[in-house]
């Protein structure tokens, strides 16, 4: 998909952004609401805070893929890594390799900003998406534990 452009979300992505986020959310079966997406585009929109975004538009502007990342601290090795928090592209932009653009953009990113390693979380079901993500990483030994606050 040669129409596709990779790039840094505008104001009048808002609306794009918004449905694509929430079927994230849908996805994940995470609560979405106009609050919480308000506060997360302007977190994106805010050149001070950490969370930063792409998103793939295509030639007539519309979005269809969002990616949201982040520098991370790494204090045992005393570098910084990227952290990829949130990957959705439209179903009906799925196959397309719009995936596969954003991570190859964010990889571009990170190492123009010295990033040592990107990393990011997945479902363990979540056979398509690690699909694409096999084509560009490889899968650690790490387990993931939380703590609810």
């Amino acid at each position: 998909m040669d129409d596709i452009a990779i790039g840094a979300p505008v104001a009048t992505d808002k609306p794009d952004w918004r449905r694509l986020f929430g079927g994230y959310a849908a996805f994940y079966k995470m609560p979405m609401d106009d609050e919480i997406a308000d506060r997360v585009w302007g977190w994106i929109n805010d050149p001070v805070h950490n969370v930063e975004a792409l998103v793939a538009r295509t030639r007539e502007g519309r979005v269809v893929g969002l990616a949201h990342f982040r520098g991370m601290p790494r204090p045992l090795n005393g570098s910084t890594a990227g952290f990829l928090d949130d990957l959705f592209v439209d179903p009906a932009f799925r196959g397309g390799r719009v995936a596969d653009r954003l991570i190859t953009a964010l990889a571009e990113i990170g190492r123009a900003r010295g990033w040592t390693v990107i990393r990011w979380l997945t479902a363990d079901d979540n056979y398509r998406a690690r699909g694409v993500y096999d084509r560009h990483a490889k899968r650690t030994m790490w387990i993931t534990y939380q703590i609810d606050l």
